[in-house]
């Protein structure tokens, strides 16, 4: 179509560019158009091209591609389409242009063959994504979205720093296997584990997705956290750190999903409990192992892509999104609830469903590499997204009490762009070999022999039973109106706790000092200011104390002089 070396962010910022310039049908044209086009030239690029150029000194590699990045690639132009689908009937020029703009920085962050040309999508990341949240205009949003931009751009700073400290040391700055090694490496470490939703750095993807747009939660979901999985992929493989964090990631957020009561809530802590899979593969670093992380990132775009597209259209017909306020929806919204229950399948990792080829590697991986009790625990985490999001989910939203709320199947555009998520879904897993024939390493792995069908039905069948057992006897935490803090606690009851009676005698001090000050320099202007006749300004001075003056002057000249 083009050179093989056109950056493939290029034909993204071009058709923002136009779509910003464009209305109407031409406008949605191009929406469509710009990930189509761009993804067929992304095919016909070969394995080993390279862009590159020398900028103060330091080579800049602004396109390099191996198989990691094509694949990260390719799903990221499917989620770009499927994305702009979904908000096709979207009439705002904001979330369209930056849907763009935030797809391409995606794109070009995972094809950045160096850590300055990194950096650079990495911040843009960071810009783009959050007018998605500002979008929904509300106060809510807006102050999500300042605590969302304010993480992401530390993100960045903590990078760039990372990487001046690792160029000095290292005298390159191709981004390659970094591992930890000294403060530099820690440093990006860091910063990748921010965007990546680390442990205790989770917060801003709970606090801000829920908040954003209904079509821009699902933008949210598909790129920035990926890009870091994939930094992390590249950079930190075998990083047995990684391991204890990614089992912590897959199994703290089961708690806070089972009692949230918004469900795109659950769906950013489902997130998380995702991601943990993946830091899980890629800090156990063997092929199988890292296979496995970067095909459940693949998948996970796509299946999560397909339950926040649901939730989202949910919102996008009845306004709401708490689980006490919905149900019943399956009566007028029954494909919307079939496709729901597709992605829910997936992500709970049924047999012939994407969730199950992909979480499968990992958990074997984990197994046969002595992490017998890393296993265990990813097992249980297995069986708390089925509960959250498999279950949950589709439960509350669709079935559950009659709501009362009767409303119609969403647009057309959202429900085609769900269709292609939800065939991708079950396609993936009835055929997985289309998916391993795109991975880094060929292993051979399959997925459908009888210990992993067993094992899995075995635990997707006795969570089913626990929830149906804990719901009959009312032990099932209730849909509640309520407000669930996590790690949020800190910076919404904890330091305000502290800082409020600090601030307060601050501020009063402040008062005090002010006040003082103040009525010190009103009264020098009182007492300029009078015209009266005994005024400052309006006494009638003699010469002769002109003359004293002047003699007192020149006696301390003289005195100074001397001296």
């Amino acid at each position: 179509m083009w050179m093989p070396e056109l950056p493939a962010f290029v034909p993204f910022f071009i058709g923002a560019l136009i779509a910003l310039v464009t209305t109407g049908k031409v406008r949605q044209a191009v929406l469509l158009i710009t990930p189509v086009l761009s993804g067929l030239h992304l095919l016909t690029v070969p394995v080993g091209t390279i862009l590159s150029f020398s900028f103060l000194n330091f080579e800049l590699e602004v396109f390099e591609v191996d198989k990691l990045s094509l694949l990260f690639g390719y799903i990221f132009h499917i989620a770009a389409f499927i994305c702009m689908l979904f908000a096709l009937h979207v009439k705002d020029t904001l979330q369209q242009v930056s849907g763009l703009l935030y797809a391409g920085s995606a794109i070009g962050a995972v094809f950045a063959g160096d850590l300055i040309t990194l950096f650079i999508f990495w911040e843009l990341l960071a810009v783009t994504s959050v007018f998605l949240i500002w979008a929904r205009r509300t106060e809510r949003a807006y102050i999500a979205g300042l605590r969302y931009l304010i993480i992401q751009v530390l993100s960045g700073v903590v990078l760039l720093v990372g990487i001046v400290f690792y160029a000095y040391k290292h005298q390159s700055i191709n981004f390659e296997f970094i591992g930890l090694n000294d403060t530099a490496s820690w440093l990006i470490f860091i910063a990748f584990g921010i965007k990546c939703a680390f442990p205790m750095l989770h917060n801003w993807l709970t606090d801000a997705y829920p908040e954003a747009t209904p079509t821009g939660t699902v933008f949210l979901s598909a790129f920035t956290t990926k890009v870091a999985v994939y930094a992390l992929a590249r950079a930190y493989p075998g990083t047995e750190l990684l391991v204890y964090i990614g089992v912590i990631m897959a199994c703290f957020p089961i708690f806070f999903a089972v009692i949230e009561n918004d469900l795109r809530r659950v769906l950013a802590y489902s997130m998380i409990n995702q991601i943990g899979f993946m830091v899980v593969g890629i800090g156990i670093g063997t092929a199988l192992a890292v296979n496995g992380a970067v095909s459940h990132a693949f998948n996970d775009i796509l299946f999560k892509g397909l339950l926040f597209m649901s939730m989202g259209a949910v919102l996008h017909m009845t306004g709401k999104i708490d689980g006490s306020r919905l149900g019943g929806l399956y009566k007028t919204m029954p494909k919307t609830a079939i496709l729901c229950m597709v992605g829910a399948a997936s992500i709970s990792a049924f047999p012939l469903f994407s969730g199950f080829v992909s979480k499968s590697m990992v958990m074997s991986a984990a197994l046969n590499n002595g992490y017998g009790w890393a296993w265990l625990l990813l097992l249980f985490s297995a069986a708390g997204v089925f509960h959250h999001a498999g279950i949950k989910i589709p439960y509350f939203a669709f079935f559950a009490h009659d709501s009362g709320i009767r409303t119609s199947e969403p647009p057309k555009n959202m429900l085609f762009a769900m269709s292609i998520a939800a065939v991708l879904c079950v396609a993936i897993g009835v055929y997985p070999q289309a998916l391993y024939s795109l991975l880094p390493f060929d292993t051979g792995y399959n997925p459908y022999d009888a210990t992993h069908v067993l094992t899995q039905t075995q635990l997707l069948f006795f969570s089913a039973l626990a929830f149906v057992w804990l719901n009959l006897r009312n032990m099932y935490p209730p849909e509640l109106p309520s407000v669930n803090l996590d790690i949020d606690w800190f910076y919404r009851r904890l330091f305000p706790a502290i800082l409020t009676p600090f601030f307060a005698m601050f501020w009063a001090a402040d008062r005090a000092v002010r006040g003082i000050f103040m009525r010190g320099v009103n009264g020098v202007l009182g007492l300029v200011a009078r015209h009266e006749p005994d005024g400052i300004l309006s006494r009638t001075q003699l010469s002769g104390s002109m003359v004293i003056w002047v003699s007192i002057l020149l006696a301390v000249f003289l005195i100074l002089s001397f001296w």
